[in-house]
């Protein structure tokens, strides 16, 4: 298989909203081994189509070692009342951990590899990854759901990374990346 590039801030893909998948071709499967690898070898814990260039509704995820799967034209049908934060990172926004409040708990639908179709009931940690996915499919990136300090903060940190200022440290100490 083989490490695909992971677009960054500042890619348009990144904003646009991802296609339905209209038919689970040889090439889908393909595409998915190929996520898996480039998650994996990242790392990171989710990776979406629009965050290696496909503009189509598909993600893959390791919530643990036990713990992984692709979901294709993923819809949230369900989510708790009940909040936490946490940090985040983003492997399209490397280097970057903060506070993104998210529901405890989700119910989503989708199709599997096989085009067959399920509903996960996720909760906590493997919820927060599902919802930052299912974000970027939406176009939509976790900075986006920072408190107005956190993303001035965040956007700052962006814009002297793509200037090739030197590191400077970011809210939150998180190691997990999305």
């Amino acid at each position: 298989m083989a490490v695909l590039a992971i677009r960054t801030f500042g890619d348009p893909v990144l904003r646009s909203p991802a296609t339905d998948v209209q038919e689970i071709t040889e090439i889908h499967q393909r595409l998915i081994a190929d996520m898996f690898d480039t998650m994996r070898d990242a790392p990171g814990v989710g990776l979406a189509g629009p965050q290696v260039g496909v503009m189509e509704r598909i993600f893959v995820y390791e919530a643990s070692e036990d713990d992984s799967g692709v979901l294709i034209n993923p819809k949230i049908v369900n989510r708790s009342g009940e909040t936490e934060i946490d940090d985040e990172g983003c492997l399209s926004l490397p280097g970057l951990f903060y506070p993104v409040e998210r529901s405890t708990s989700i119910v989503v639908e989708a199709l599997d590899e096989k085009g067959e179709p399920v509903t996960i009931a996720a909760s906590d940690y493997k919820a927060r990854i599902f919802q930052h996915e299912i974000d970027h499919l939406d176009g939509v990136l976790f900075i986006d759901r920072l408190t107005d300090e956190d993303r001035r903060d965040a956007l700052r940190a962006l814009r002297d990374q793509a200037l090739g200022f030197p590191s400077v440290p970011v809210a939150g100490h998180g190691e997990d990346t999305f």
